[in-house]
């Protein structure tokens, strides 16, 4: 795993433990034993550590999370590095994340090739960079830099880090450039240690409101989190703390964390994002369709949306929309959505032109001919959405990909109208399609083994999380939502108000509850004037009024026009309370619990049931998808990793409890959920 060479004066060590060169026990304890050999070796007058593979070394083993330590320290190769009697240089490539940074940020040097990237990426673990990071960085880059980089956990590349001094210098060959760099420093003998270096600090010092700042500026984002308030924390230490008290404040912190429910929620998903990308039947070694060109039917909010994912990649599109009105339009806020990354400084104007010049507007379907793939975005209707996809059929070459947006419906049924249905799937991007991370990809009865395996491919290429799904109604997170919105109407009409409901949902975590959520999106969202049930259903009632949520200043909640802030209407109370007593319910106070319970375990019981009826194929995947798609809290897990939480035993009991009280079908508990039970398992036994 680790090599030592002697060249030119030089030690050379070498870590070689791919894929990523993550610091295994084997790791450390090769780089302790290489560094304390070439320190002794007198042929060596410069230390240099450079890394095999596509990276530098890219964090810790997060397998050894919340085991035993065995092996050398971190702790133990760093006081070995920097306590050296000859200067060490790290040569860095790929990703420098995590604990390689805090290696690296132990050596007197550091140079790095262009295309580096530096990081600490630990808060999307729940815990702070735990090997003297936090107390190292703010000393080299400045203090509030320092919190950037390690609370967002976004990295950094080599520009910034010249310009900020986390490296000395941008070599143009990784060996070449790392070796004349360790021969002119082992020429001066000059040892920098970052521990040592107070200049940052005393800048910080001057400016006593910078905390304060810090705090209020990543306030939303945060909220519920452990770990940022903890790496702030940490940080403020090094203008109070000396380096040694830090180092022991940080690692007190770390392990708190690490000990805690939410890193081990978080630590929990890392895994499932990257188990929901294997298909069990699909070998890794599935021939893919190469997709050079897209075609996109609707120039709508999804279809713009959808298309500016491929163009963004390089990825040439032809759009299609039924009148040029539609198609100017679609266009047009197409452009829009990219000149916003100008004025935030993500793009040039000439960028957006060269992004706009891939996209080829049009009014006929047969310009899709020669597409290698083709997404179809029109309006939420399965006889639509089969005739074209019929037209389709006699339009697309032969070997192309055929996809449906449906955000719901049958698959199966829309493939079933081609001559060709294993070249048909569904790809479910989440609005807004250019920005949320979830893909469900929907594998139908017929789609062959390669279609899938290039949607899936294409969607990690796309920068997506895709996840596979069944053909059932509204797949996977469609689906469970639909069990918390009737739950959640059901609770406004026995008592609960729509503000209460959102209150204890976002307490929980979620960004917004049901009713909000409901605003936000348009609650005439497939409702119709003709056919509205406004005695019987109070979203019914309120489109009827003209409430139709944010875009109308009012719905469950009225708007400020300016700020959007939103604020309960009483008047909403009473049409409410009118439904109820046209529904025949009895009104009462219902408790915080009691609401929590109802939403979420509704949709547990019917993630189970997607699980018995196959449609997702693990537990995780229902994880992956409501944590991407519906903003469940990361640090809660996911609603099956949340039911082991609270056990399964305690679950099916109130299950049980509440459909004694409905004496209707809905919480007829889940079969698997049953089965599990009484075998005394969880849902992460089915993993």
């Amino acid at each position: 795993m680790v090599d030592l060479e002697i060249q030119d004066g030089v030690a050379i060590v070498t870590i070689d433990n791919p894929p990523v060169n993550a610091l295994s026990e084997g790791v450390r304890n090769g780089l302790s034993e290489a560094v304390q050999k070439a320190d002794a070796d007198d042929s060596a007058n410069a230390i240099l550590i450079i890394c095999s593979g596509r990276t530098y070394i890219a964090g810790a083993d997060i397998k050894e999370f919340g085991k035993p330590p065995t092996g050398v320290s971190l702790f133990d190769v760093h006081d070995a590095m920097e306590g050296a009697s000859k200067p060490i240089v790290s040569a860095i490539h790929g990703t420098c994340l995590g604990g390689g940074l805090e290696t690296a940020l132990c050596c007197h040097y550091r140079v790095a090739v262009a295309s580096a990237k530096f990081g600490f990426p630990e808060v999307h673990l729940g815990i702070l960079p735990g090997a003297g990071g936090t107390q190292r960085l703010p000393r080299i880059v400045g203090v509030e830099k320092s919190l950037d980089m390690m609370v967002s956990g976004k990295p950094v590349n080599a520009r910034f880090a010249l310009e900020n001094g986390l490296i000395d210098e941008i070599v143009d060959d990784l060996f070449e450039g790392g070796m004349a760099f360790a021969k002119k420093a082992g020429a001066e003998s000059k040892l920098v240690r970052v521990r040592d270096s107070s200049q940052k600090l005393d800048e910080a010092k001057a400016d006593p409101e910078l905390f304060d700042r810090f705090r209020k500026k990543i306030a939303r984002k945060a909220r519920g989190f452990d770990a940022p308030e903890a790496i702030i924390q940490c940080v403020e230490d090094t203008l109070t703390h000396s380096f040694d008290d830090g180092i022991q404040a940080e690692r007190e912190r770390f392990m708190t964390l690490v000990s805690g429910a939410k890193s081990e929620a978080q630590r929990y998903y890392f895994f499932a994002e990257r188990q929901a990308n294997k298909i069990p039947d699909v070998p890794k070694e599935t021939e893919t369709i190469a997709i050079e060109k897209v075609g996109m039917i609707g120039a709508g909010t999804m279809g713009g949306g959808i298309s500016m994912n491929f163009l963004s990649r390089g990825i040439p599109v032809t759009i299609v929309e039924s009148n040029q009105e539609a198609l100017d339009r679609g266009v047009s806020v197409v452009r829009k959505n990219y000149m916003r990354g100008v004025k935030s400084g993500r793009i040039t104007e000439e960028g957006v032109d060269q992004l706009m010049a891939l996209l080829t507007p049009s009014l006929s379907l047969e310009d899709l001919a020669d597409c290698d793939m083709v997404i179809e975005a029109v309006f939420e209707n399965l006889d639509l959405k089969k005739e074209v996809f019929t037209k389709l059929d006699g339009i697309v070459k032969q070997g192309a990909v055929l996809a449906t947006n449906s955000s719901a419906l049958d698959v199966d049924a829309i493939a079933a109208v081609t001559q060709r249905p294993e070249w048909v799937l569904g790809t479910h991007f989440f609005s807004p399609a250019n920005i949320m991370r979830l893909l469900e990809i929907v594998r139908a009865e017929k789609t062959s083994k390669p279609v899938l395996a290039t949607a899936m491919g294409l969607a990690r290429k796309l920068g997506k999380v895709p996840v596979v799904s069944g053909v059932c109604p509204g797949f996977i997170g469609n689906r469970i939502l639909f069990k918390r919105e009737v739950q959640a109407d059901k609770l406004i009409y026995e008592g609960a108000t729509p503000w209460e409901v959102d209150e204890v949902i976002y307490n929980f975590g979620f960004p917004m509850g049901p009713f909000a959520m409901g605003d936000l999106a348009g609650l005439d969202i497939g409702w119709d004037a003709e056919s509205s049930r406004g005695e019987t259903e109070i979203r019914h009632k309120l489109c009827e009024l003209g409430r139709r949520g944010q875009k109308t200043g009012s719905g469950f909640y009225n708007y400020d026009p300016e700020t959007r802030a939103k604020t309960p209407e009483p008047e909403v109370e009473k049409l409410i309370s009118e439904i109820s007593g046209n529904l025949g319910a009895t009104r009462r106070e219902i408790s915080k619990e009691e609401i929590l319970e109802r939403c979420l375990y509704a949709m547990i019981n019917e993630g189970a049931r997607i699980l018995e009826e196959g449609m997702s194929q693990r537990p995780s995947d229902i994880d992956v998808v409501w944590v991407n798609g519906y903003g469940w809290p990361v640090y809660r897990g996911g609603p099956m990793y949340y039911a082991d939480t609270i056990g399964l035993d305690r679950i099916l009991a109130k299950i049980k409890e509440f459909q004694a009280q409905d004496n209707d079908d809905f919480w007829q508990p889940s079969a698997l959920i049953e089965s599990l039970v009484s075998e005394g398992k969880g849902f992460k036994d089915m993993a």
